[in-house]
C-alpha cells in the first residue's frame, strides 16, 4: 500500500494524533450540545430567547448536519413532554415507560412521536417554515449528518468513522438518556413540581445546563436554568456572551421572589407571586408546616413510604400508595394539614381572569391557617403573605 494512501486511512488529511481527534469530537459534540439546548429548547420551544438571525440559522444548520433533527418535530414532542408530563401520553416519561427503556431507547421513542402527524400539528406551531427548512432540513435530515460522516473520514481517515459513530451516539446518551431519563429519576429537587424532574450534578459542563431540569419544569420559560448559588448553567453563560455582542435577546428569565415585612393581609402583589412561584409555594408548604409534622408521626412507617410522602406516594404502585393515604387519614393533624395544602393549591386552579375570587379564596386561607391552632400553619401563612416578586432589573 502506497505510503501517501497509509498515512490518509491512519489520520486523513488532517494526520491529527488520536489526541487531538479526541478534543475536536469534544468540542463538536459540545456545539451540537449547544445548538439543541440553546436554540431548539430555550428558543424554539420556549421562547425564553431569541438570537440574531445569522446565529440562529447557524443553529439550525448545525442541528441538521450533526443530529439531523427536526426543529419543528423537536419542538412539538418537547412541549408535549411538558404539557402531558409523567401521563401515558408524555412522549417520554421513564415513570410511565421505564427507566431503562428511555435511557437505552430514547432515540427510538423520539421517531414514534415524530409519527404523529396531530402532534405536531398542535404543538409545533411557531417554528420555521422557510424555503430551507422545508426543501432542505426538513425533506432530507439524513443528508446531514451523512455530509458529517464524509467530514469526518475526509479530515481523519479510518478513524474519522469511529469519532462520526460516537458523535450520533452524543445527543441520544446524553440528550434522550440522561436528561429524559434520569432527569426524572435520581437527582435533587429545589422545587415540588407536580412531575419527577430532578437535578443532576455534575453534568453541566457535558450537557449546556440542562442538567438542572427540575428547575426548568418549574420555569419553563426561563432562559436561565441556574436558581441557586451552587448551580451553574454553561448554556446560560453563552447566552449572556451573546447578548453582550448584540446577537442574543433575553425575553424571559425566572422572577426572583422577595419577603416583605409587616404584611398584614395578601394584596396583589402576594398573589402575583404565588402565582408565579406556584412551586416554590409548594415546597415550602413542604419543609415548614408538613415535614416536622411528618417526621414526628412517620417513625415507624416502612422507610419506602416516608420518601414517597412528598410526592403524595404519586410515583409508587397502587398498594403502597393506598397505605401512605391510610396513614395520612390516620393522622389527624396530618390529614388536617394535608386538607389545607390541597385547598391552596386549588387557588391555582382557578379562571385566571377570576383575580378578586383567588384573592378572595387566599384571604380565606390565611385567615383560617392563622386561627387553627396549629403554629406550622400560623408562621406559614405569616410568610406566604409576605411574598413579592424582585422588580425586574433593566
Amino acid at each position: 500500500m502506497p505510503t501517501a494512501l497509509f498515512d490518509w486511512l491512519s489520520h486523513g488529511l488532517a494526520q491529527a494524533s488520536y489526541g487531538q481527534m479526541a478534543l475536536v469530537l469534544l468540542v463538536v459534540c459540545q456545539l451540537t450540545m449547544m445548538s439543541s439546548t440553546l436554540y431548539l429548547h430555550r428558543s424554539a420551544t420556549h421562547r425564553g430567547v431569541d438570537f440574531h438571525p445569522v446565529v440562529s440559522h447557524w443553529f439550525r444548520f448545525w442541528n441538521w448536519l450533526s443530529t439531523g433533527m427536526v426543529t419543528r418535530e423537536w419542538v412539538a414532542i418537547h412541549r408535549k413532554h411538558h404539557a402531558k408530563c409523567e401521563t401515558a401520553e408524555d412522549p417520554h416519561s421513564p415513570r410511565i415507560k421505564g427507566l431503562s427503556n428511555v435511557l437505552w431507547r430514547g432515540v427510538d421513542l423520539y421517531r414514534e412521536a415524530a409519527l404523529d402527524k396531530d402532534m405536531l400539528e398542535q404543538y409545533g406551531k411557531g417554528t420555521p417554515n422557510d424555503w430551507v427548512e422545508k426543501n432542505v432540513y426538513t425533506k432530507h435530515p439524513i443528508l446531514g449528518v451523512s455530509i458529517l460522516l464524509l467530514i469526518y473520514v475526509s479530515l481523519f481517515g479510518a478513524p474519522g468513522l469511529t469519532l462520526w459513530a460516537l458523535h450520533m451516539c452524543w445527543m441520544p446518551l446524553h440528550g434522550a438518556g440522561i436528561i429524559n431519563g434520569l432527569g426524572h429519576w435520581f437527582g435533587y429537587r429545589n422545587f415540588d413540581t407536580s412531575d419527577a424532574a430532578t437535578n443532576l450534578l455534575p453534568w453541566g459542563f457535558w450537557i449546556g445546563g440542562e442538567e438542572l431540569h427540575n428547575n426548568h419544569h418549574a420555569f419553563p420559560s426561563s432562559a436561565k436554568f441556574a436558581l441557586r448559588k451552587y448551580e451553574f448553567d454553561v448554556g446560560w453563560l453563552v447566552i449572556s456572551v451573546l447578548s453582550k455582542m448584540h446577537l442574543a435577546k433575553v425575553l424571559r428569565v425566572a422572577p426572583e421572589l422577595d419577603i416583605r415585612p409587616n404584611i398584614k393581609v395578601p394584596d396583589s402583589e402576594t398573589l402575583r407571586a404565588i402565582m408565579t412561584h406556584r412551586w416554590q409555594v409548594a415546597t415550602d408548604y413542604f419543609h415548614v408546616v408538613l415535614k416536622p409534622q411528618f417526621r414526628q408521626d412517620a417513625k415507624n412507617l416502612p422507610r419506602r413510604l416516608r420518601n414517597a410522602f412528598r410526592s403524595e406516594g404519586k410515583w409508587l404502585d397502587e398498594g403502597h400508595r393506598e397505605k401512605l393515604h391510610r396513614f395520612v387519614e390516620e393522622s389527624p393533624q396530618l390529614a388536617t394539614l394535608m386538607a389545607y395544602r390541597a385547598r391552596l393549591l386549588a387557588i391555582y386552579e382557578l379562571k385566571s381572569a377570576e383575580v378578586d375570587a383567588k384573592m378572595m379564596a387566599l384571604r380565606t386561607w390565611c385567615a383560617e391557617a392563622e386561627s387553627s391552632g396549629i403554629a406550622a400553619l400560623e408562621e406559614f401563612s405569616f410568610r406566604l403573605k409576605a411574598y413579592a416578586l424582585v422588580p425586574a432589573r433593566t
